[in-house]
């Protein structure tokens, strides 16, 4: 899945199984120039992974957009920023969302709806490139 933040479109892996919402700090090193600056900071944890263990540097708070066909979505997403250089992109966790009505599913269609629980289907288009135009209005 694509998303926008700070005016750029990055790659997010959805992932209904994690706990946090993660990036590591050779991402944003690389694709944000001043993050250390937003960066909070908290006791260092370890966690253990399949690629191996992961140590917490702290946690940074991004706002993505994610598009949509009724209008995009805003949201103001924490993450848990790790020293790992195993992580390519952002891995966003779904129990956030679900307590605000937004669920995550995959379809057959090639796109990723989000349901909310009050009887309102909205369908989040899955696509590797999205127009800037679509990020201006939002």
């Amino acid at each position: 899945m694509t998303v926008c933040i700070d005016n750029a479109q990055h790659p997010f892996i959805i992932d209904s199984g994690a706990h946090f919402s993660i990036v590591a700090r050779n991402y944003l090193d690389n694709h944000f120039p001043n993050w250390e600056k937003q960066l909070l900071l908290t006791k260092a944890k370890n966690f253990k992974s399949a690629s191996g263990k992961m140590t917490s540097i702290g946690t940074i708070i991004k706002e993505i957009i994610i598009p949509h066909r009724k209008g995009n979505i805003r949201l103001n997403q924490e993450f848990l920023v790790l020293d790992d250089d195993h992580i390519q992109r952002f891995l966003l966790e779904t129990d956030d969302q679900r307590m605000y009505g937004i669920m995550f599913s995959i379809v057959k269609t090639g796109t990723l709806p989000l349901v909310p629980t009050r009887k309102r289907n909205l369908h989040l288009i899955y696509t590797k490139y999205l127009p800037k135009t679509l990020w201006k209005n939002s």
